[in-house]
């Protein structure tokens, strides 16, 4: 591995020998304002020349290839190997291969990592509440899952043994503001998630959106899960000087969250 910045977020998790994660900030790129300074998204309108530039930096820290999707708010899954080019329409990823890394870009949505106890296989997906609301029961968790226990082998019936997660930083529950239909598209699904909505003003609520998280997590068999607590210290919006949050700036760049197995 590469010398990582030392502001840069280490996930504080279980994870086995070999597997390693990391979450950027803001600082270390080239990119000027508002995308100021390691924007790593290609899609917001910054400076192409720049954004490869703090591509590279991001490499190059890491030690590994990272692979950074098209994320579209969907709910597909992405097997990741050497040959994996950028841009690939998907809201997930996951490998098998040494020396790639599967990289979510965020700016308030949530990132969220995934490896086996045996660190034979590592996953990552790009949870924002479209990608978390269930259609017909399935999000992009429960896609990620089913094909993460796919492809490392692990039996639905170990999952709770087997695998571990890790929540990145986003919006947190006292920004997130969001409507009626928000909250009907999780709680007609499942009526627990009543109580990571908070009610604001008349039709407004304030969500929670690791809670959300963590709550179709548990649904799906996964108790260890470690990282954001809904607490403010994981909240994009709250921290300008680290994190990038389109909910605050409006036009903002990327930061990346990014797991894979060494060399």
């Amino acid at each position: 591995m590469g010398t990582l910045r030392s502001d840069w977020l280490v996930p504080q998790w279980p994870a086995p020998p070999g597997v390693r994660a990391v979450c950027s900030t803001r600082a270390g790129g080239v990119s000027r304002a508002p995308y100021d300074q390691l924007n790593l998204g290609d899609h917001v309108g910054d400076d192409p020349a720049d954004v490869a530039r703090n591509r590279t930096v991001f490499s190059q820290a890491i030690g590994v290839t990272p692979v950074f999707l098209n994320q579209v708010h969907g709910s597909d899954v992405l097997q990741l190997d050497a040959s994996t080019t950028h841009g690939r329409v998907a809201d997930a990823c996951m490998t098998l291969q040494r020396g790639v890394a599967c990289t979510i870009m965020v700016a308030d949505c949530l990132p969220v990592l995934f490896t086996t106890r045996t660190g034979q296989c590592v996953a990552a997906a790009h949870a924002g509440w479209r990608g978390l609301a269930l259609t017909d029961g399935v999000g992009v968790l429960a896609h990620t899952l089913r094909d993460f226990c796919a492809l490392s082998q692990v039996d639905t019936t170990s999952v709770a043994s087997e695998i571990i997660a890790w929540l990145g930083p986003c919006i947190g529950p006292q920004a997130f503001e969001v409507g009626d239909e928000v909250r009907d598209a999780f709680v007609q699904n499942d009526p627990h998630a009543c109580k990571f909505f908070v009610a604001r003003t008349h039709g407004k609520w304030f969500a929670n959106l690791s809670g959300l998280a963590r709550l179709q997590l548990n649904a799906l068999g996964i108790c260890n899960i470690y990282g954001n607590d809904g607490s403010t210290a994981w909240c994009t919006v709250g921290q300008a000087s680290r994190f990038f949050s389109h909910r605050r700036d409006g036009v903002s760049g990327r930061f990346a969250v990014a797991i894979w197995r060494d060399l």
